[in-house]
């Protein structure tokens, strides 16, 4: 048995800060939930996210009760980016589907999570973030002529849905290729057109 070098024992357990460390301990939270179900999906244990994040698993439930509490946390904060995103004036569909298509890249687990749970009260206010983003989106295609006249908000979320779904259901590697040849095809759809007669 090796035996131990004068002063070395066990690792200091980090110091219990009590209600101060909340917020630091909720961020870390979001971000180890990022990316243990990025890699190991939704079957992925809690304890595996509490051990990523540095914390008890108790902390983590006491913010995050239950699965679709952390997935919905986590997507609240690509809302945050997305409204970020959009907020300039000349920002636009661009802007917005781009950033669906990079969080979807990375989040395909807590979207199939949240998709599936469609009545929930905490997943109704998350769709009509999103709505409120496709709209100010819209707006400013509109403003810059961007947009054609047969292209309302309707369709935008549409393509939101489509994008993150296919995304979704695509292999890890091909999925950026992918969906910028969807987005590709959407902005040509979405485009002013001129009808002939």
């Amino acid at each position: 048995m090796p035996e131990r070098r004068q002063g070395e024992g066990p690792k200091p357990r980090k110091p219990n800060l009590g209600p101060s460390a909340g917020p630091a301990n909720r961020r870390a939270l979001l971000a180890a939930a990022r990316e243990i179900f990025a890699a190991d999906g939704l079957s992925a244990p809690f304890s595996a996210i509490a051990k990523r994040a540095g914390v008890g698993q108790g902390s983590l439930y006491r913010h995050f009760p239950d699965r679709l509490s952390l997935a919905v946390a986590v997507y609240e904060e690509n809302l945050d980016e997305l409204e970020a995103a959009v907020a300039p004036p000349d920002a636009g569909l661009d802007a917005l589907l781009q950033g669906v298509i990079a969080q979807a890249i990375v989040s395909t687990a807590l979207i199939d999570l949240i998709t599936a749970n469609p009545h929930d009260p905490r997943v109704e206010r998350l769709g009509a973030r999103v709505r409120d983003i496709a709209v100010a989106a819209v707006e400013h295609e509109r403003a810059a002529g961007r947009f054609g006249e047969h292209v309302d908000v309707e369709d935008v979320l549409l393509a939101i849905s489509m994008l993150a779904g296919l995304v979704a259901r695509t292999e890890p590697d091909e999925r950026e290729a992918t969906a910028e040849r969807a987005w590709a095809l959407l902005h040509a759809a979405f485009a002013p057109t001129t009808r002939s007669r």
